[in-house]
C-alpha cells in the first residue's frame, strides 16, 4: 500500500498518554519514511468536521520527542459523537439535515488522507471504523489504526489501555497530600473521589499504589504521626456492592479509635442509587452527547459524604477529586514503554494497510495485534478477584461482594 498522507486525532477525555502517543507516531514515521506527510486534526472529530488541521512541519518532526514529557494533548480533544446529529447541529458543526458521518468521511476524502490514526476510547475508535466503512462503500480506501486510550482500563478485549498506569500513580500522589489533611480537624472524614464511571480499575489501582507508598514510610506515633491515620479505610467501586450501614459501623469504630477515616471512592460507585433518588425527587439528571450521566453534576463524593458523615460522627468532611490532576499528567516510565511498543506497531500496520485497534488481545493470549473494530467495546468491568485487590481489601478489613446488576 502506498501511503502519502497520514492524519492523527485525539478524542474523548484526556489520559496521560495522548501527547506521548502523538509524539511516538511522528517519530516512527520519521524513522521509516520521512516523505509521508502528517496532519493533525484539531480537537478530534470537531476538527475533522470543520476541516481544522495543522501540518506537522520540519521542526515538529525534529522535536517530536518533547511530546513525551508532557500531559494533555498538543492537538486537542473534544467530546463529539458523530451519530448524535441533533447535538452537532446545535453546536454548529453540521447543518440541519446533514449526515455527520458523511460530512466527516467526505472531509477525509477531500484532504486525501490514506491513514487515520485515532487515539481514544471505544467510542472514538468504533466511530473511525464507521468512517472507513462509509468510504469503502464509496470507493475510497482508508486504513484506520486506533490506539486505546482510557484511564479506566475498560476497553474490551484490551489487556492494558494507554495512560491507566500513570493515572493510578498520579491519583496516589494526590492522595498522599490530601490525606495529610486528616489532622486539620477532630473526627475528620476524607473522601478521595477517583474517576471511573463504570469500572473501578483506576480507584483500585490508585489505592494499591498508595498503600505501596504507605508501607514504605517510617512513622512517629509519639507525635501523632500514625500509620493507621494515614491508611485507606475503605475502597468503594462500581463492581462491589456498598452496604452503607455495615460499612458505617465498621468505619465508626475506626473514627472512634483514631479520629479520622479515609475513603477511596470511584465516581461510578452508587450512581444508580443517586440517579434514582434524583428522579424520584423530580430533579433533572444531566447527560453528555453520548448519553452518559454528567457525574460532576450529581457529585457522588458529596452523596457518600452525606450517607456516612452522621453515621460515623464526623465533625468535618472533605471531598477531593483527583481526576483532572491524574488524567492530564505526562506518561510515566511504564506507560512510555507501552506507548512505544503500540505506536511502532500501529505504524507498521498502517504501512501494511491493516486496520484495527492496537492492543494486547486478552482473548488471543495477550498477543499484541490490530484488533478488529467490531470486537472493540467499552464497559469492561474490573475483576474484584484480582489477587492484589483481594489482598488490599483483606488488609483494610473490607469484605468484597459483587454489586448487583443494574438494568
Amino acid at each position: 500500500m502506498s501511503v502519502k498522507r497520514v492524519a492523527l486525532l485525539t478524542a474523548g477525555g484526556f489520559a496521560p498518554c495522548l501527547s506521548s502517543a502523538v509524539g511516538g507516531l511522528i517519530e516512527r514515521y520519521n524513522e521509516l519514511d520521512p516523505t509521508i506527510e502528517i496532519i493533525a486534526y484539531q480537537h478530534g472529530y470537531h476538527g475533522l468536521l470543520t476541516g481544522n488541521y495543522i501540518t506537522v512541519g520540519a521542526e515538529a518532526r525534529e522535536k517530536a520527542a518533547l511530546l513525551h514529557k508532557f500531559g494533555g494533548s498538543p492537538i486537542g480533544n473534544s467530546r463529539v459523537k458523530l451519530t448524535n446529529a441533533k447535538d452537532l447541529v446545535k453546536r454548529g458543526l453540521v447543518a440541519e439535515g446533514e449526515d455527520p458521518l458523511k460530512v466527516a468521511a467526505e472531509r477525509l476524502r477531500e484532504d486525501k488522507v490514506d491513514v487515520l490514526h485515532t487515539i481514544g476510547g471505544d467510542d472514538t475508535n468504533t466511530t473511525a471504523a464507521d468512517l472507513a466503512q462509509y468510504l469503502h462503500e464509496n470507493d475510497y480506501e482508508l486504513t484506520v489504526v486506533g490506539l486505546p486510550k482510557t484511564i479506566d482500563n475498560d476497553i474490551i478485549p484490551i489487556r492494558q489501555s494507554l495512560g491507566a498506569w500513570t493515572a493510578a500513580e498520579e491519583a496516589s500522589k494526590f492522595a498522599q497530600n490530601i490525606i495529610g489533611e486528616h489532622r486539620s480537624n477532630p473526627r475528620m472524614l476524607i473522601i478521595h473521589e477517583v474517576m471511573g464511571r463504570n469500572c473501578g480499575y483506576l480507584t483500585a489501582a490508585a489505592a494499591h499504589k498508595y498503600r505501596e507508598w504507605w508501607k514504605q514510610q517510617e512513622w512517629l506515633p509519639e507525635m501523632g504521626l500514625m500509620k493507621e491515620r494515614w491508611d485507606i479505610h475503605a475502597v468503594f467501586i462500581p463492581e462491589d456492592e456498598v452496604e452503607i450501614d455495615r460499612e458505617a459501623a465498621r468505619l465508626k469504630a475506626i473514627m472512634d479509635k483514631y479520629g479520622n477515616v479515609n475513603i477511596f471512592l470511584s465516581e461510578g460507585a452508587g450512581v444508580a442509587e443517586i440517579v434514582r433518588e434524583m428522579e424520584e425527587n423530580g430533579e433533572e439528571v444531566q447527560r453528555d452527547p453520548f448519553g452518559h450521566v454528567k457525574l460532576d453534576t450529581i457529585n457522588p463524593g458529596q452523596w457518600f459524604a452525606k450517607q456516612f458523615a452522621e453515621k460515623i460522627g464526623a465533625e468535618k468532611v472533605m471531598v477531593q477529586k483527583s481526576g483532572y490532576f491524574s488524567r492530564s499528567a505526562a506518561a510515566n516510565e511504564d506507560d512510555l514503554r507501552l506507548i512505544k511498543s503500540m505506536t511502532d506497531y500501529a505504524v507498521q500496520c498502517a504501512l501494511e494497510g491493516v486496520s484495527g485497534v492496537i492492543g494486547h488481545d486478552e482473548e488471543n493470549g495477550d498477543r499484541l495485534s490490530a484488533i478488529a473494530f467490531n470486537r472493540i467495546a467499552g464497559g469492561k468491568k474490573f475483576d474484584i478477584n484480582t489477587p492484589w485487590f483481594e489482598e488490599l481489601m483483606q488488609e483494610i478489613g473490607e469484605r468484597v461482594s459483587p454489586a448487583p446488576e443494574v438494568e
